[in-house]
């Protein structure tokens, strides 16, 4: 299975040369940070030139692994509400990111929730827009992918404890990326604020909690099954600490503050 790009020329730079250069403005967008070896992060996935500066900031402090566990959200209805992807490669203008197999196996073994199904995955933006990234800083990194299009906490839940298990057999270092933007669409004011509880709760790496603030105060976070996934295998993986290491909105791209996206950037070590 070969899954071709579907957002290039439109959330990033079709052309090779122009997103190498692109993602390398995005990692370098400041002084080179310590290297950190995390269990997993929290990036959003906008068009590069909105949201690039914020995943550059968090992926440019990581010692990146050899193998990536990306989970993203199906934004689209199509497609299994759990999807994933056990073979076969990501086609980016850079070049293909192959898919682990034997990594997918054993998560579909661990997580009954996951189904096979590359309709989710067909025109999902979510998961594409981190690869770039991954094959700047490693051109020979193996991922999974999966696309997360429920909300029933547990659902959520088991998958998360079942990745928690694979993993926590694994000798080698897997390193879980999440892609999520924060509040869409309302003023900068209100998503900045809407956007810190969310991040609250990431940082204290409560999941229930992040469902139960993103209810209560209605925030559009699209990426919020995956990030309850990701933080219960955090959770069950020993994890205690997360860091915040850039928030921004859209408005800080364009000027224009009355109707924003929040983006956040974070590290759970």
């Amino acid at each position: 299975m070969l899954r071709l790009p579907a957002v290039a020329g439109h959330f990033y730079p079709a052309r090779p040369e122009a997103l190498t250069a692109l993602v390398q403005e995005c990692l370098h967008g400041e002084p080179a940070p310590a290297k950190v070896n995390a269990r997993a992060c929290l990036v959003p996935h906008a068009g590069l030139v909105y949201s690039g500066s914020v995943a550059g900031a968090v992926f440019s402090r990581l010692a990146l692994p050899k193998k990536i566990l990306l989970l993203g959200v199906r934004h689209y209805p199509q497609g299994a509400e759990q999807a994933i992807l056990s073979e076969g490669a990501f086609r980016t203008p850079l070049g293909d990111v192959p898919i682990d197999t034997r990594l997918a196996l054993e998560l579909r073994k661990e997580c009954p929730a996951l189904r096979e199904d590359a309709v989710a995955h067909k025109q999902e933006h979510s998961l594409e827009v981190e690869l770039p990234f991954l094959q700047v800083l490693d051109p020979n990194v193996s991922f999974v992918p999966i696309a997360i299009g429920s909300l029933r906490f547990a659902e959520l839940a088991e998958t998360g404890q079942g990745i928690a298990r694979v993993l926590g057999q694994r000798a080698e270092e897997i390193l879980i990326v999440t892609s999520s933007d924060l509040n869409h669409y309302e003023d900068d004011a209100t998503t900045r604020a809407k956007d810190q509880k969310a991040i609250d709760q990431l940082l204290h790496l409560d999941a229930e909690g992040l469902l139960r603030a993103c209810r209560e105060h209605h925030i559009s976070m699209c990426g919020l099954g995956p990030a309850i996934v990701m933080l219960t295998a955090l959770r069950n993986l020993g994890v205690k600490t997360a860091q915040l290491v850039r928030h921004s909105t859209s408005g800080d791209v364009n000027g224009d503050y009355s109707a924003v996206v929040g983006y956040a950037g974070l590290v759970f070590n």
